[in-house]
């Protein structure tokens, strides 16, 4: 019977842990869901025991109670292109090992049988040790999801000190060449790219798939920051691509929620639009971004939410900014922008977004003029709209004595705070 799993219908079944699981596990880290691959079965034997088959391309199917992942043990030949193009055998003589074969890194080609012994066979116990993402076989060329795979895992395990592996590298390299990549299905894309945001070093996933030049031909706004360079004194950290990393990472510190991630990773892709290198540092790249954000979220398919915020932080982080130096009407005109009168709530993600980009006190939690927003859109909230309409206001003149109030308010808020 399978470790950890009494129901009766394994009873019978050869199986093994698989996978991340066992990875997990001898990390030492805490094991989410476990995947099986069962040994000299049949579909139809899953079935019926009462297992549920998930798609129709692989011998994959669900436990009817614990809902877990058991696979029949399969091989996997090239059949075409893309990340679809295999032959798939699964036939009940599949060993083990020839299933373990197929598997990306040896790190994730380890077993674990009813008794906690480990099936190893391509030293992936031992690349643990090394911190090391190597790959199993040259069939690992095969398949283009891997290269986002790879940067994935170097995102997840880099606090731990992983590497990728140069000759790893080297095939992912090779399978960018082949372009290959341009087959993968958008949403694979931005699914890999959503669980490395969620990762402890998302700027990790960037910067391997740079360096195996998939970067250029999945992020081509990304790889336009490259080489675009600000004067020291505003961006010490390198190019434009190295500044929006730098911004990723303090926004790491600042949250978990991969849509101000997303939004800080992004915030300056209009910097990719000038043919110049070396760029002033106010040049109109916030205006001119909000397209470029618009144009990438669509491409990939990217939720809305993504997309909403990302744009207003593309185009209105300069202007957040310089909040200290505004006008109280220019103030109330930028809450206005971002609908933060209705939306309080986008206020908040809007200004972690924008203090990861900013340059006060060693953490990014520490921004002036977040705070003066804030003081701000409180002052404008705090207006009582019954009182003017008890005076006889009603249309444009509501609306523009109402605005004119906040306006007053968001003035004697802000005072002392540095602002005209």
């Amino acid at each position: 019977m399978c470790q950890g799993v009494k129901e009766t219908e394994t009873t019978g079944l050869v199986c093994y842990r698989v996978g991340g699981c066992v990875r997990d596990a001898l990390l030492g880290l805490p094991v989410g869901e476990r995947d099986w691959v069962v040994l000299g079965e049949t579909p139809e034997g899953m079935l019926a025991r009462g297992f549920r088959r998930v798609g129709a391309a692989f011998p994959v199917f669900l436990h009817p109670v614990s809902g877990e992942e058991y696979a029949l043990a399969r091989t996997e030949s090239k059949s075409g292109r893309g990340y679809k193009g295999f032959a798939v055998n699964a036939a009940p003589g599949i060993t083990l090992e020839e299933d373990l074969f197929r598997r990306d890194l040896t790190i994730n080609a380890m077993a674990m049988d009813a008794a906690g012994r480990v099936i190893d066979p391509h030293g992936g116990r031992r690349d643990l040790e090394l911190r090391r993402l190597r790959h199993v076989s040259a069939a690992f060329a095969d398949d283009p999801l891997r290269v986002l795979r790879v940067a994935r895992f170097q995102a997840r395990f880099a606090g731990l000190g992983f590497t990728v592996d140069p000759a790893t590298l080297e095939m992912m390299k090779i399978i960018t060449r082949s372009g290959e990549l341009s087959d993968l299905a958008v949403e694979r894309i931005w699914q890999e790219s959503l669980k490395a945001l969620e990762s402890d070093a998302p700027a990790e996933y960037f910067r391997v798939l740079a360096r195996c030049g998939a970067l250029e031909r999945l992020f081509p706004e990304l790889h336009a920051l490259r080489g675009k360079i600000h004067s020291p004194v505003h961006h010490p950290e390198g190019d434009a691509f190295e500044h929006v990393l730098w911004t990723l990472d303090r926004a790491v510190r600042l949250t978990s929620d991969p849509v101000i991630r997303f939004a800080a990773l992004t915030h300056d892709l209009g910097k990719g639009l000038t043919p110049e290198v070396e760029l002033p540092h106010h040049h109109g790249h916030d205006e001119r971004g909000v397209a470029v954000v618009t144009e990438l979220c669509h491409r990939l398919r990217i939720a809305k939410s993504f997309e909403r915020l990302a744009a207003l932080v593309a185009g209105q982080h300069m202007r957040c900014h310089r909040v200290l130096e505004m006008r109280p009407g220019k103030v109330l005109g930028l809450l206005e922008t971002l609908d933060a009168l209705r939306r309080p709530e986008q206020l908040e993600r809007f200004l972690l977004a924008c203090s990861a980009d900013a340059r006060h006190g060693e953490f990014p939690g520490v921004y002036p003029a977040g705070e003066a927003l804030r003081l701000a859109l409180r002052a404008a909230l705090s207006v009582d709209a019954s009182a003017l309409i008890g005076r006889g206001l009603a249309g444009p003149a509501l609306g523009q004595a109402l605005r004119q109030e906040r306006i007053r308010r968001v003035k004697h808020a802000l005072h002392g705070q540095g602002t005209a």
